[in-house]
Formats: C-alpha cells, sequence, structure tokens
C-alpha cells in the first residue's frame, strides 16, 4: 500500500510490479474498489474541516430535471405522487443517475487497453451483492475532505477571454495553472478539484429550442479540459482524488483523437481517479471570488446502490 507522503510521480507509474504501464492499479491492494480516495484519511479530513469558518452552506447538486431534454441520450426522470388524505408518498421513473449532477464510479469507463481500474473484469459489474467497483463502495465508505475550486470561467472572463460554452474550447494546462496562480492556491494531497465555468448557469438561460437542440448529440459540443497523457499527468502529479466540474463530462466533448483520445480511460480506468459531472458550483464560485478564499470543506453521500454505475453526489461545500 502506498504511503500517503510518498505517492509516486506519473513518471514513476506503475508503482506496482507487474500493473499495466503508467497506472496506479494495485496500489492501493488487489481488491481495492475505491481508487484514490483512499487519500482521504481521518488526519486529512480533521485538518480539512477546519476550513469551516463561517458555517456557510453551499449545496453542490444542480435540479435533477436539467438538462433538460436529458444530454448522451439517457432520460428524464418521471415522478409520481400519491397519497391519502392526510399523507403523500412518490415512486421515480426512468431514473437515469448521471443525468443530472453525478460521480462517475471506477466501473463507468475502464481503459480501452486495459480494462476497468484494478483489473476488474466486466462479468464481475453484475448489480448484485459482490458487484466490483460500483458506487456503493464508496457510499460505504464514505466522502470527505478539502475541495479546491478552479474558477476557470470568472479567469478567462477578466482576462477579456470568456468561454463559448457552445464551443468544444479544450482547457489546457497551462490555462488552469494560470487560473490557480491567479488565485494563489495550492493542491494537497487527496484534495478534490473543482473546476467552475459556468456551463450550467449558461444553461439556464437557454431557451427551450436551445435546449432541445443540444440534446442533439450529433451535433452536441462542450467545452472542458484537454484529454491526453500532459493532463493526465498534470491531474495525476497533484495527487488529487477527484476531479468535478459544472461540465457535462469535465473534458471537452466530443473527445477527438487528434486531442488526446477520452481523459476518462487515464482518469477511471488508469488512475482510479473519481469523476464529477453537472455539479452547480455557481453559488459556491460566486462566494469564492467575493472573500478570496478558494477552498472548502466537501462532503459527499452517493446512493448506497450495490454495484451503482453512477450517482448523485449528494455533496455539500462548507466554507
Amino acid at each position: 500500500m502506498a504511503h500517503d507522503d510518498a505517492l509516486p510521480t506519473f513518471d514513476q507509474l506503475p508503482a506496482v510490479e507487474g500493473a499495466p504501464p503508467k497506472s496506479a492499479w494495485w496500489l492501493f491492494g488487489k481488491d481495492d474498489q475505491v481508487g484514490l480516495f483512499n487519500l482521504q484519511t481521518p488526519e486529512r479530513i480533521a485538518r480539512a474541516a477546519r476550513l469551516i469558518q463561517r458555517g456557510v452552506m453551499f449545496p453542490l447538486n444542480w435540479n435533477m430535471e436539467l438538462p433538460n431534454p436529458p444530454l448522451f441520450n439517457r432520460g428524464a426522470v418521471r415522478q409520481t405522487i400519491f397519497g391519502g388524505a392526510i399523507h403523500h408518498d412518490d415512486v421515480l421513473d426512468n431514473f437515469y443517475p448521471q443525468a443530472s449532477s453525478q460521480w462517475d464510479t471506477l466501473v463507468h469507463v475502464g481503459n480501452s487497453q486495459h480494462g476497468f481500474y484494478n483489473g476488474i473484469r466486466k462479468e464481475e459489474v453484475t448489480g448484485r451483492p459482490g458487484s466490483k467497483g460500483g458506487i456503493d463502495h464508496w457510499a460505504r465508505r464514505g466522502i470527505a475532505g478539502r475541495a479546491v475550486l478552479l474558477d476557470i470561467g470568472r479567469f478567462l472572463g477578466s482576462h477579456g477571454d470568456p468561454i463559448d460554452f457552445a464551443s468544444d474550447r479544450r482547457f489546457t494546462v497551462d490555462d488552469l495553472e494560470a487560473c490557480r496562480a491567479a488565485q494563489g492556491v495550492t493542491f494537497e494531497t487527496g484534495d478534490v478539484l473543482l473546476l467552475r465555468t459556468g456551463w450550467t448557469e449558461w444553461y439556464e438561460g437557454l431557451d427551450e429550442r436551445a435546449r432541445a437542440a443540444l440534446a442533439n448529440m450529433a451535433t452536441f459540443r462542450a467545452p472542458g479540459i484537454m484529454a491526453g497523457e500532459e493532463m493526465a499527468a498534470y491531474l495525476w502529479n497533484l495527487h488529487i482524488c477527484a476531479i468535478a466540474s459544472d461540465l457535462p463530462s469535465v473534458e471537452a466533448w466530443p473527445p477527438r483523437r487528434e486531442h488526446g483520445g477520452f481523459l476518462h480511460e487515464w482518469l477511471l480506468g488508469m488512475f482510479g481517479m473519481a469523476i464529477g459531472e453537472l455539479w452547480d458550483l455557481s453559488r459556491l464560485a460566486a462566494d469564492c471570488a467575493a472573500d478570496g478564499r478558494y477552498e472548502a470543506f466537501l462532503v459527499s453521500a452517493p446512493l448506497n446502490k450495490t454495484g451503482g454505475i453512477g450517482s448523485p453526489p449528494n455533496a455539500i461545500a462548507l466554507k
């Protein structure tokens, strides 16, 4: 098992003999099911909790009914409310856990050459007791620790370079580093990186016709971080445990071979790094811009669904 204060650099991967090249497989044991959330140790969680100074909460789940129509050919949730004279109950149908704010689990996307994180096989992902790599492993462990917000939307806008949200603009390592330096923040091992662009706010301003057109996946475009080995190395060397954004896919969509392929294959499949998408970071980002503090204590309680492939994050940042 890796020592938290001595994690290998990207160039030192694999750290365990026999693991695929440039992977973090078996770093936390051959039966590990939670990936880099292992870095959220009790000591780090306790230290991060001291970031709560004002007792202000920022819920990060977006409206479950957004985007509408859903993206990526997912369906819209249907709610039926029923009951008697003095009570109500309800049932949700057609619920896609990754249609709105979400965590992607370690078995959502594997690496095209080496498969799923830690060698989990497709036939081991069953949704039944014993299913591997699912959301239940994170849910039972819990998710809590320090989060750092990079508000690249405000940063680029303040430099006269606003994001075109209808494009597949690709943010480079230099873009992220420039934003980090401008905010004066540093990363610590086990952090969650929150990347705010303003996409969800932009989406909320669209009319029904524009939203319907956006849901056509043949023409769908969205900005995001660059794919490829350089970005993978940068994120690994930060020694974060997860990256979450207000974007549909964290990385620019659609993935393109000439731009490094599909970054999910690196982050989920090779590193065991969690990915969060479509988080509502608007209020947290506004508060960070106001007080100049771009760090917070983050807690997340995903659904405890056996073998679940994704889940709403049920995340709250506290400052």
